[in-house]
Parts: structure tokens; sequence; C-alpha cells
């Protein structure tokens, strides 16, 4: 009896720690929003936009604002370049077109990889104020040659208060 007391105390604390553990990870007070939109498993057809909606409530606080690009191993091309179209509460819209570089030229994936998978997040935009508070509708297009880019899984935004 006294053996079985001990593994059930033993497994509600490394329960409880795996738990703690959990939450200290899941807990990040800096981010303001962070999500991914999974992509079409046959490719990204270039009128396809990946949509993301983000509500502000601080106009006050100075953030960074990320692009996240989960891609596969077989991407052919060692970049991307993407049109990034932001559209504020009040519909005042701005665009920018930016490249990333996902490869060195050597051919080595850039950022972590696990498996054939490789994420890399990758900065748009710093010191963001935003100027009044809502729902802003952020929208990523690919503006690669291909119409429909294969290689490319996810991709996402991420936006964090400065420290």
């Amino acid at each position: 009896m006294p053996e079985i007391k001990r593994r059930i105390n033993l497994t509600v604390y490394s329960l409880l720690c795996c738990l703690v553990l959990m939450l200290v990870v899941a807990c990040d007070r800096n981010s303001v929003f962070d999500s991914y939109q999974e992509l079409n498993v046959e490719g990204w057809h270039k009128d396809s936009l990946a949509h993301f909606s983000v509500d502000i409530t601080d106009t006050i606080t100075p953030c960074d604002m990320y692009v996240n690009i989960r891609n596969k191993g077989s991407y052919p091309n060692s970049n991307l370049w993407l049109f990034v179209y932001m559209t504020a509460p009040d519909g005042k819209v701005k665009t920018d077109t930016i490249e990333y570089i996902l490869a060195d030229p050597s051919g080595k994936w850039r950022g972590s990889g696990l498996g054939d998978l490789y994420d890399n997040q990758l900065p748009l935009k710093s010191n963001v104020v935003f100027p009044v508070s809502g729902s802003y509708e952020v929208k990523l297009q690919h503006g690669m040659r291909a119409d429909v880019l294969e290689g490319i899984r996810d991709i996402g935004i991420r936006i964090e208060k400065q420290d």
C-alpha cells in the first residue's frame, strides 16, 4: 500500500510540474496578437489572401509586428515577396511590399526547423503605435512570379508590446 501511495504522489507531483511549466510557457505578457493561417496544401494561389483581424485597445504602447512563415524544405525559392495590406478601423489602408530571405546563399534554411518544416519570425514593422482602437484587418498576399506558390505551409502575424 505505501508503494501505491508513493506512485500516486509522484504522478500528481509530475502532473503539477508539467501544468506549471505549461502555464509559464503559455503566459506571454508582451503578446498582443499571434495567429497563423494554414495555407492550401496544393499551394498558395496568388489571388488568395491570408486574413487576420486584430483587436487593438492600447493606443499608447509601442509594438513590434512580425510575419511568421512556416515553409517546407521543398520550397523552391530562397526568398518570399509579400504584399501587406493593413486597414485601420477608420478605413485608412497602408500597403507594404517586403522581401524575406528564407535561405542563405548556400541553400541552408534559416529559422528553426523540425523535420521538413522551418519556422521564421521576421520583422514587419517596429515601434508601431496604433492611432485608434478597434479592429485592424491585416492581409498578406504572396508576390512571387508563380501563380500557385508551393512549399509555404502557414503564414502568420505576431504583434507584441515593446519591453
